[in-house]
């Protein structure tokens, strides 16, 4: 019987070979390939041992799915693309609560570095923010909403890294940050400036933030950590 572990190790595998296939521009293959990705990480959710924040877990993974199998059809037209885009919202606000479910064994409003990385984030929305608005036309409250959403969901994740016990806390928020980068790279070739190899970047940094949200999230409750 696979395990849970082995699915984490296939979706490792299997999204570096995709992320080889969109660096080489084979963009046909991998369009057929995208909505394979994540159910290695949701079955491999299934597979691991029950803990109180599963349902959370597997909720943001298939909402993430279902932005992904959404997003193959953005260039069909702009509705596709808001779909994707709420598809995805729902997914940051399942990441939120799954992640101010964990058990807490500290309080971190109490800690000035907390305070540093809070602030830092609140200027890197300002600054994102400032840079794609005069660009976004009519979507400029829906964006606008989203990165309010994801930006929550950084912080919650940097709360985290002094709330939560052990190691797997900084895998957790470097998901969270590299879910940060790939939106802000789609946002900003999408209404900003194209930027070269596009598809790739966006495409491996988002594949890093699932594996290492779900990766630390597993970790975390893992019933010997």
């Amino acid at each position: 019987m696979i395990t849970s572990q082995r699915l984490l190790q296939i979706f490792v595998v299997f999204g570096i070979l995709y992320s080889i296939l969109l660096l080489i521009g084979n963009e046909t293959l991998t369009w057929y390939l995208k909505p394979f990705l994540i159910p290695f990480l949701f079955y491999a959710v299934v597979k691991s041992e029950p803990f109180d924040t599963k349902k959370w877990l597997l909720l943001a993974l298939f909402f993430s799915w279902v932005g992904d199998c959404i997003l193959m059809f953005a260039d069909k037209g702009e509705l596709y693309f808001i779909f994707g885009l709420v598809a995805f919202l729902i997914a940051h606000i399942l990441f939120i609560v799954l992640f101010t479910q964990q058990t807490l064994v500290s309080v971190s409003f109490k800690k000035p570095l907390f305070w540093v990385g809070f602030v830092c984030a609140t200027i890197y929305l300002i600054s994102i923010l400032s840079l794609l608005i005069p660009t976004l036309g009519d979507l400029k409250f829906a964006v606008t909403g989203y990165a309010l959403t994801i930006t929550i969901m950084l912080k919650v994740a940097l709360k985290g890294t002094f709330d939560w016990e052990g190691n797997s806390k900084y895998i957790v928020l470097l998901g969270a940050a590299f879910f940060v980068i790939s939106d802000s790279l789609l946002a900003i070739d999408k209404f900003y400036s194209p930027i070269a190899a596009a598809s790739f970047s966006i495409m491996i940094t988002y594949l890093i933030a699932q594996f290492s949200i779900t990766f630390g999230i597993l970790r975390l409750n893992q019933k010997n950590n």
